[in-house]
């Protein structure tokens, strides 16, 4: 990326605010990508974590496996899932509060006995279920934004800031120049100066 600049004082001062921005922000940056870093670790941790004991939890209960052909499946169902915004390493994710669940009215005279631990099993497995997902999701958010980040770290520290110390430089060395031309001007103005006065002194005398 050109860093557009002019060589003069006044693009001097802005080069030299941008450079300062962006080496205070830098610190702070790579922190943030540490963290995030870090976060997303943990997110992925937690959501194959959760998918591994559903897994457990269904061979658990495969000894029932031939009676959930006798299981209603409209008996249970969910209504709502409570999500919150919570905030990790600055950036908005998901997170489950509660899962909300409507259970049919049914005979527990007629029906098995085991239709109540049947309830029991799909709450528990529908909630690990979901929240293996909200966390899959936390995880995407967090990645994105650390990727971001990290774009972000290395456009500062491999391309502004080199660019821009790289055009103070040529700034400053074009002010040297300039001002050196200038006292080389003047001494030789100077100094024609002092000649011409010399040869008029020297023809007066004449």
């Amino acid at each position: 990326m050109a860093i557009k600049f002019q060589y003069n004082k006044t693009s001097l001062n802005n080069i030299q605010k941008q450079l300062k921005v962006r080496k205070n922000a830098l610190p702070t940056l790579k922190n943030k990508e540490s963290a995030l870093r870090m976060e997303v670790a943990k997110a992925k941790d937690k959501s194959e974590r959760l998918i591994s004991d559903l897994d457990a939890t269904q061979r658990k209960y495969d000894y029932l496996a031939a009676l959930w052909n006798e299981f209603d499946p409209g008996l249970i169902s969910i209504t709502d899932v409570d999500l919150v915004t919570v905030k990790v390493a600055g950036v908005k994710c998901p997170e489950l509060r509660d899962i909300h669940y409507e259970i049919h009215p049914f005979n527990a005279f007629v029906k098995p006995a085991w239709y109540i631990d049947g309830v029991r099993i799909l709450k528990e497995l529908t909630k690990l279920g979901i929240e293996s997902e909200v966390y899959k999701e936390k995880r995407r958010i967090l990645d994105y934004q650390r990727k971001k980040t990290t774009q972000k770290v290395n456009l500062y520290e491999k391309v502004q800031i080199p660019g821009y110390e790289e055009a103070i430089r040529k700034i400053k060395r074009f002010m040297e120049d300039e001002e050196n031309l200038s006292k080389a001007s003047s001494k030789i103005v100077k100094q024609r100066h002092e000649e011409e006065e010399e040869l008029e002194r020297l023809s007066h005398d004449q």
